[in-house]
């Protein structure tokens, strides 16, 4: 699976760059718990392609590869609002979406303003 995200800041028009990212997967039972896989932070553009490193030291690699499953995109919009000079009431969004074919590309568009926000499955 290769995941991408555009967030766009839908009170001034423009993208929303600097949003700080975090990137979790459902472990598979017993116990449910978030796995903390990747972070990032949306460029001048709103966008963030995500990658997760794969091995340890100078021959890591990166690979686009998330097996299947149940995946948590949280964006830490109040240190956004905070860094843009705005009030809002979302300090965080989170999105839980499921991944069932690990070889598609996924595409998890964010229009945010202080007081609402709004995401789809993106192409």
């Amino acid at each position: 699976m290769s995941l991408s995200t555009h967030v766009l800041d839908a009170a001034t028009g423009r993208p929303a760059s600097g949003v700080a990212l975090r990137l979790s997967r459902q472990a598979p039972s017993p116990d449910d718990r978030w796995e903390e896989d990747v972070g990032g932070v949306t460029d001048a553009d709103g966008r963030h392609r995500f990658a997760r490193a794969r091995g340890d030291g100078p021959d890591a690699r990166t690979t686009e590869e998330f097996p299947a499953g149940v995946y948590r995109l949280s964006f830490a919009t109040g240190d956004y609002f905070a860094a843009t000079g705005q009030t809002g009431f979302y300090p965080e969004v989170t999105v839980t979406f499921q991944v069932t074919d690990p070889q598609a590309h996924h595409h998890v568009p964010l229009l945010l303003s202080p007081y609402a926000f709004s995401t789809y499955k993106g192409s």
